[in-house]
């Protein structure tokens, strides 16, 4: 509660329009000190977790497998989608997923960069296929910016937060101006376009 001095009650009957400025001032003053604590909205979201571990499997341009103190975690890298890449049925050999074109690049791009080498990983989620979704991190860089940087992956604007989304956009935006990887293409289609594609068409033969 703020309490007016003598003076400025009698101010209220004097010049209401002053004592309006005085008790704005002194409420400033109260809640200033409040303002300061407060959250900052637009500060980076932080990691969950950060582990370490050794990379022993790449799944395609996004998602690998890390054995982290004999426990294996699979990890999609935050921020970014890749070419999805064919699967094939390894008992008959048919493909029972088909790819993307620059699926393969991605994949291969990805597998020399981390594959048998020990990263650090910072957790920011956990995705609806419980896969920890993370930053790789291999001698101090960044994996999933440099994927995106040398244009083997999209920035994935649906799931980028602040400050990573204007980063990851702006370093898409400088692949696709200089034509690297799967930009070289005139209209490549965005992963998540190919998969509900993809869907769509599942939805389709079932119904015949």
């Amino acid at each position: 509660m703020v309490i007016l001095s003598k003076e400025d009650t009698m101010d209220a009957y004097k010049c209401p329009r002053t004592i309006g400025i005085k008790f704005k001032s002194i409420l400033l003053t109260l809640l200033l000190p409040l303002l300061l604590f407060l959250p900052n909205i637009t500060q980076a979201k932080e990691p969950i977790r950060t582990i370490e571990g050794y990379v022993t499997k790449i799944s395609d341009g996004d998602t690998i497998q890390v054995n982290c103190q004999g426990a294996k975690v699979k990890v999609r890298l935050y921020g970014i989608d890749a070419p999805e890449t064919e699967k094939s049925n390894k008992k008959t050999g048919h493909v029972s997923k088909p790819g993307q074109p620059y699926g393969e690049e991605a994949y291969q791009a990805l597998k020399s960069k981390v594959n048998r080498k020990s990263v650090k990983l910072d957790i920011m989620a956990v995705d609806q296929y419980k896969r920890s979704v993370g930053i790789v991190w291999l001698d101090g860089k960044n994996i999933n910016k440099e994927m995106v940087a040398e244009g083997y992956a999209w920035a994935y604007r649906q799931y980028l937060d602040r400050p990573h989304a204007s980063e990851y956009i702006e370093l898409e935006d400088q692949a696709r101006a200089k034509r690297l990887g799967l930009w070289e293409q005139n209209n490549p289609q965005p992963p998540w376009e190919f998969r509900r594609s993809l869907k769509k068409g599942k939805k389709g033969r079932k119904s015949w």
